[in-house]
């Protein structure tokens, strides 16, 4: 008698965890948690609030958290406090080298105007191999840190033929404005501010060096249970670039509040900044790739990674989601 019943406590208890664990699950999926940044196309999609009217129909609530750069973002994505986020090329690299389980689900199109190696107006240095021994500074792991290794390579300098110092945005352009750094790797809308504000002249942006594509990530539980969310918001992403490349002025209008920034400057990183959410192709899968091989042989990360292997599909997420 006591085994039976010992037995059917057990049955009831197995039940009352699996409940509570469909619970869980279905709680997550009610909820999409969308990283991200001050700037960028999501900033404009957050405000138009069309992903939410569309997701409302399948009974997802949309969840809005700000980071101050790529690499927190990442983090976020990585500890699990959001499901989605965008980033530059080069957060990603060092997140999936980190053991993040995140999937690149889509790309925008490439924008190497918005991201620059300045120096200050007065400054001697002509060209990038002037910075042999000099202090460039920069926010490791971000999207400029390849364009900073590439512009050496270009140079016919090594990785290591400067000095570099890391520091968040605001940091570096105290560091740059103090005269206490060589040179500032930076992007939009930064990169306009310093121009325009402290007349920074470019050494080199990332024309025919770096595509400084903007990634779309998620994480892979996420991107495999919902692929219909994913695709949906993928697509409102999409629209909202279009939209955005066809009306600048009411694009900085929108932005230029949240930025801090005069309408001037912002529309400058505006122009300068791609639109879009396409799926990836070989391409630019390839182009991932080098930037993470670049970044092993440098030892900047500590193992090789395989970039096809973190690539979403719709059609392959359909098939695989339960």
């Amino acid at each position: 008698m006591r085994t039976v019943i010992l037995r059917r406590g057990l049955v009831a208890l197995f039940a009352a965890a699996v409940s509570f664990g469909a619970i869980i699950q279905a709680q997550a999926a009610e909820t999409l948690r969308i990283g991200y940044q001050k700037y960028g196309t999501l900033v404009l999609l957050k405000a138009k609030g069309t992903l939410e009217k569309r997701l409302a129909a399948q009974g997802v609530q949309v969840q809005w958290t700000e980071f101050p750069g790529g690499p927190q973002l990442l983090e976020g994505l990585n500890v699990g406090s959001i499901d989605f986020g965008v980033t530059g090329e080069t957060p990603p690299v060092f997140a999936q080298a980190a053991g993040a389980d995140l999937l690149y689900v889509a790309y925008e199109p490439p924008a190497p105007t918005s991201e620059a190696i300045l120096v200050p107006k007065d400054s001697p240095i002509k060209s990038v191999a002037e910075l042999k021994g000099k202090k460039v500074v920069l926010n490791k792991g971000s999207n400029v840190h390849y364009l900073l290794v590439r512009a050496l390579e270009d140079a016919g300098l090594k990785y290591t033929d400067v000095h570099t110092v890391f520091l968040p945005p605001a940091d570096a352009r105290a560091a740059f404005e103090r005269g206490s750094v060589d040179a500032w790797v930076i992007w939009d809308p930064y990169q306009a501010a310093a121009e325009k504000q402290l007349q920074a002249r470019t050494l080199r942006d990332g024309t025919g060096i770096a595509d400084n594509h903007q990634f779309y990530l998620a994480t892979k539980p996420y991107a495999t249970q919902h692929p219909e969310v994913i695709k949906a918001l993928v697509e409102e992403v999409r629209a909202v670039g279009e939209w955005s490349k066809a009306n600048p002025q009411e694009v900085t209008e929108q932005v230029a509040p949240l930025l801090g920034l005069p309408a001037d400057i912002t529309l400058t990183s505006v122009k300068r900044q791609g639109y879009g959410a396409l799926f990836l192709t070989p391409e630019v899968v390839a182009a991932q790739q080098k930037i993470a091989d670049s970044f092993y042989l440098l030892k900047l990360i500590p193992k090789p990674l395989s970039i096809k292997d973190v690539i979403w599909t719709p059609t392959a997420a359909v098939a695989t989601a339960p």
